[in-house]
């Protein structure tokens, strides 16, 4: 699945498969400039940072279970979010400064680091990435991703695929090769 945030008309956070079918909204009432996603891959959380109303929120991947995890003038002009063990992390931009906020205990929020023009934050370690199991998108003994001339792209499962083209090509009727 691919999560992301949209505060266009109507604000809201979204999910859709890989090629961009089966797009649900999971968020779309009290929220009004969702601009940094963290998902919990484990627990199937995602957590989103709304710059308008100073609040920092989470809900499971259906849209349920929602709840703020801080809200206030501390966490004022958040960019980029991360989400490792029992915290979230993210930018301050006002004063550069890395927040540590505990995504059980919203009331635990600590100061680590500055850095100068940060805008966004990752956490990379081995735990957090997920196993990867055989899929659909896989190189064929033709070099081809997935049987896909061009793109492949994971569709409703790991399992399923569609094929895309580059700009300025067209899917050809056999639903792989690009003219």
């Amino acid at each position: 699945k691919l999560f992301f945030t949209d505060y266009g008309n109507a604000a809201k956070v979204e999910r859709c498969d890989m090629d961009g079918m089966n797009r649900t909204w999971i968020v779309d009432s009290k929220i009004e400039q969702p601009t940094a996603l963290a998902l919990d891959l484990i627990n199937k959380y995602v957590y989103w940072v709304d710059i308008y109303l100073d609040s920092v929120e989470v809900v499971d991947y259906q849209g349920r279970r929602r709840h703020t995890i801080i809200k206030g003038r501390q966490i004022r002009h958040l960019c980029g979010l991360a989400v490792f063990e029992n915290y979230l992390y993210t930018v301050n931009s006002d004063n550069l400064s890395i927040l540590q906020i505990n995504r059980y205990n919203g009331t635990d929020v600590q100061s680590l680091a500055r850095l100068d023009n940060a805008k966004e934050i990752r956490v990379y370690q081995k735990r957090t990435q997920t196993a990867v199991r055989s899929h659909a998108c896989e190189v064929d003994p033709y070099g081809m991703p997935g049987g896909c001339s061009h793109i492949c792209l994971l569709s409703s499962n790991y399992k399923a695929r569609t094929c895309r083209c580059r700009t300025g090509f067209i899917l050809g009727s056999d639903g792989r090769s690009c003219k």
